[in-house]
C-alpha cells in the first residue's frame, strides 16, 4: 500500500481590502498571502476498493463536510480513478482563524492524490478544481505567495523576503459569514498597487468589524501591539506581527497569556508544500 505524508501550510494575508462587489453578491478582494513554515500534516493511504475514508481528522467536522474528503471525491470524478484512499489529518493550525488550514489541507490531498493517483493533472487543472472547493485553495494549489484579486481566485506570483511573524489565536471562532454580511464593513476600498502596499499602504477591512463584536480579540491586538504592529488575518481570529528573528518572537511568547495560543513561524515565498513535492520520486505504473 502506498503512503505519503505532505504538510498543508498556514497562510497570512499581508493586508485584506474588499474593492467591490459582483453582481452574484461575491466581494471583490485584493490581498497579499504569504506562506508559513507551519502546517498541517496529511496522511494519504492509497486504497484499492475506491472508497474515500478519514480515519483521523477534525472531530467536530462531518467527514462529508470535511475539505479533505470532499477534494479527494472530486478528483475521483474528474479523472475516474478506481482508487482510494484513507486520510489522515494531524491539525496543528486554528481552525476558524483565518490561518486557511481546511484550505490547505484540501490543497495538500488534491496534489498529494494526483501523485500517488498518478492522475498527471497540472498545478492549473488542480487549482481550477480547487476552486470548486473554496477561494482560498488555488493559491495553496499554486504554492507561491501571491497578489490576489478578484475573488482570491486572480493570482499573481509575488517574491518576498522571508519575515518571522508572531501568531496569536485568542481561543475565539469568527464566523466568516456573519463579517462579510455586516452593515459597517467597508466594501469600496481603492485599488492599490504592490508598490503602495510596500510603501505602507494596506489594512484588514475585518479588523474594525471584528474588534467590535469580539472584545476577545480587541484584546489580544491590543497586546500583541506592544510587541509589533497587530494585523489580523483573514477575517480573523488570527492576529500577527513581524519580528526580526524567532528568538524575538519566542521571547514575546514567554508574556502570552495562558488562555491564548500563539507560535512562531517563518514567511516563505514558496510553500512548504511545493518544496516537498519536487523531492519526491517520479511513479511508474
Amino acid at each position: 500500500m502506498q503512503t505519503l505524508t505532505l504538510p498543508a501550510p498556514a497562510k497570512l494575508n499581508l493586508f485584506l481590502h474588499i474593492t467591490g462587489r459582483r453582481a452574484d453578491g461575491y466581494h471583490l478582494l485584493q490581498t497579499l498571502f504569504v506562506f508559513l513554515d507551519f502546517a498541517d500534516e496529511i496522511t494519504l493511504s492509497v486504497r484499492s476498493d475506491g472508497e474515500i475514508c478519514r480515519p483521523q481528522g477534525a472531530e467536530d467536522v462531518p467527514v462529508d463536510a470535511d475539505l479533505t474528503v470532499r477534494a479527494a471525491r472530486l478528483l475521483q470524478q474528474a479523472t475516474g480513478v478506481r482508487l482510494g484512499v484513507d486520510i489522515h489529518v494531524l491539525k496543528r493550525i486554528p481552525m476558524g482563524g483565518g490561518l486557511g488550514g481546511g484550505s490547505s489541507d484540501a490543497a495538500t490531498v488534491l496534489h498529494g492524490l494526483n501523485y500517488l493517483w498518478q492522475c498527471d493533472l497540472s498545478n492549473d487543472e488542480l487549482a481550477a478544481l480547487g476552486l470548486c472547493l473554496g477561494a482560498d485553495v488555488p493559491v495553496f494549489v499554486q504554492g507561491h505567495a501571491a497578489w490576489a484579486e478578484g475573488v482570491g481566485e486572480q493570482l499573481t506570483p509575488v517574491d518576498l523576503p522571508e519575515s518571522w511573524y508572531v501568531v496569536i489565536h485568542p481561543q475565539v471562532h469568527v464566523p466568516t459569514a456573519e463579517l462579510f454580511s455586516a452593515s459597517d464593513l467597508t466594501r469600496n476600498c481603492p485599488a492599490i498597487t504592490l508598490a503602495t502596499f510596500h510603501g505602507g499602504a494596506g489594512i484588514n477591512v475585518f479588523q474594525a468589524v471584528v474588534e467590535k463584536r469580539y472584545p476577545e480579540v480587541a484584546k489580544a491586538i491590543s497586546w500583541l501591539s506592544g510587541y509589533s504592529h497587530a494585523r489580523l488575518t483573514g477575517s480573523g481570529s488570527c492576529l500577527f506581527g513581524s519580528v526580526s528573528s524567532r528568538q524575538e518572537g519566542e521571547i514575546i511568547l514567554q508574556n502570552l497569556p495562558v488562555e491564548w495560543f500563539g507560535f512562531v513561524a517563518k514567511g516563505v515565498t514558496i510553500s512548504p508544500l511545493q518544496q516537498k513535492l519536487v523531492t519526491l520520486p517520479t511513479l511508474y505504473n
